[in-house]
């Protein structure tokens, strides 16, 4: 096994830097033991490490060489979030019976005073690097934590959330509000838009807010199937839809709902065209198989949010189905208020239970979780290719890394041991080729954390 630290030295302060770790899983590419990659805020090449440090040297190209034993991976993307709701951990710390219970406790909260919204993304986004996420989409419903990403360095995109319009509202002031609400947002490191829920906004913001989002060639982001009242009414009014929609029976989907109609969040939403390759869900819980087919047909993907579901008292996510299928699946941690931690492997873990509790038997479990939680979730914000892509360990790509410690047995069970253990164990967090946080043992072994980001308390950065 290599030893726990080596640098290759003197070199010049531009030499390429080679990291290497026990395990390498590039996502995008066969996972390899004791491999490297070579990176200088994007990565040069990714390979076998006695192959590629042997090349350079043959190329008499100078270059510093850092090890650490464990797992090296892509950053992992986060594919819900909500850090403003960081200092609502109270309320995520509890259990609750429904999703209208767990609505009451946030409401106290969020009702009960001033918060500092900006403070409390800022911890939020601390946290997101100690546990090795470089990209986030982070749900902004507060103007004050707009700026939660650019300020942390993470990539991803900041989603301004649409709630509460009625329909004469939003026909009186409503495209005014959200383009000047739009406007106002930090342009770094990208913006999207968030029509809430179809229970939150009738119909008219419904219609319309998708074609704001893409005139604007902004990424769009749902909560789509949290709640047991989205799910399909089997005893409810059939018709047609396409034309209920457009009726005075539904001017909202709650409207509908309460005239009878059984038709499911997710029907709704696609009749109005929310959906599509440039929209992300978040939750998908309460999804037949109709629906789930309606999001593979517009190739829109699920960012699946387990720990929360459990925390409001939903059922879990039809995860081994989603996997059957076929749908594109990424993993998100919701927020604080709901969820007991920012730690994506922690969700990653809990989905591979309830797969396997659900049924799921294949023997890619755990690769295809580590997608979820890696290019899964890059692809739901329109960032698995092109220049700017994460969520992979490829030529090319934004060096965003993650090294975890674990132990590295054979590539499967290290796989397994990363998806089912390997929460709470990232070591090292790296942002365009930079580190960000480092444990404090392993402080040495990586040489000095980048002054672009926050201070984070547990662990060393700056």
């Amino acid at each position: 096994m290599p030893p726990p630290h080596r640098r290759t030295s003197p070199s010049p302060s531009n030499a390429p830097c080679t990291w290497s770790a026990s395990c390498v899983i590039p996502i995008t590419a066969p996972s390899m033991l004791n491999g490297a990659v070579v990176r200088d805020g994007r990565i040069e090449h990714v390979g076998d490490r006695e192959w590629l440090v042997g090349m350079l040297r043959d190329n008499g190209v100078p270059f510093t060489e850092t090890h650490v034993d464990g797992v090296l991976m892509p950053g992992l993307v986060n594919a819900h979030t909500h850090l403003q709701y960081t200092g609502m951990a109270e309320v995520g710390a509890r259990q609750y019976a429904n999703f209208p219970d767990w609505m009451v406790a946030f409401d106290v909260v969020y009702d009960a005073g001033p918060q500092d919204w900006r403070a409390h993304a800022a911890e939020g986004a601390r946290m997101s690097l100690r546990y090795g996420t470089t990209c986030a989409a982070d749900v902004v419903t507060d103007a004050e934590a707009a700026s939660a990403l650019h300020d942390a360095g993470l990539h991803g995109v900041a989603y301004w959330e649409v709630m509460g319009w009625e329909n004469a509202a939003w026909r009186e002031r409503g495209l005014t509000t959200v383009n000047a609400q739009l406007d106002a947002m930090p342009t770094s490191p990208g913006v999207g838009l968030s029509p809430h829920a179809p229970y939150s906004l009738e119909s008219a913001p419904l219609l319309e807010l998708p074609d704001v989002a893409r005139r604007r060639g902004m990424r769009l982001h749902i909560h789509l199937g949290e709640s047991h009242e989205e799910a399909e009414w089997s005893g409810g009014q059939r018709g047609e839809l396409a034309e209920l929609w457009k009726s005075s029976a539904a001017g909202s989907y709650t409207q509908m709902r309460q005239g009878g109609g059984g038709f499911s969040s997710t029907q709704f939403v696609d009749q109005l065209g929310v959906l599509g390759p440039d929209c992300h869900i978040a939750h998908g819980v309460y999804m037949t198989a109709d629906d789930r087919r309606r999001l593979r047909a517009r190739s829109t993907a699920v960012a699946l949010c387990p720990q929360s579901n459990r925390v409001i008292g939903l059922d879990a996510p039809p995860v081994a189905a989603y996997l059957e299928e076929g749908n594109m699946l990424a993993v998100g941690t919701d927020s604080l208020s709901s969820s007991p931690s920012l730690d994506v492997l922690e969700d990653v873990a809990l989905l591979y239970e309830v797969a396997r509790e659900q049924g799921y038997r294949h023997e890619d479990l755990a690769r295809r979780l580590l997608h979820t939680a890696t290019l899964g979730g890059a692809h739901a914000l329109g960032l698995a290719t092109g220049h700017e892509r994460v969520g992979q360990l490829q030529a090319g790509a934004v060096a965003d890394m993650v090294f975890i410690d674990v132990p590295v047995t054979s590539i499967v069970g290290t796989i397994e041991a990363v998806a089912r253990h390997g929460a709470g164990r990232q070591v090292a967090t790296l942002i365009s080729g930079r580190v960000r946080w480092a444990r404090p043992d392993i402080v040495e072994q990586v040489g000095p954390v980048s002054a672009d980001g926050p201070h984070v308390d547990e662990g060393v950065a700056l």
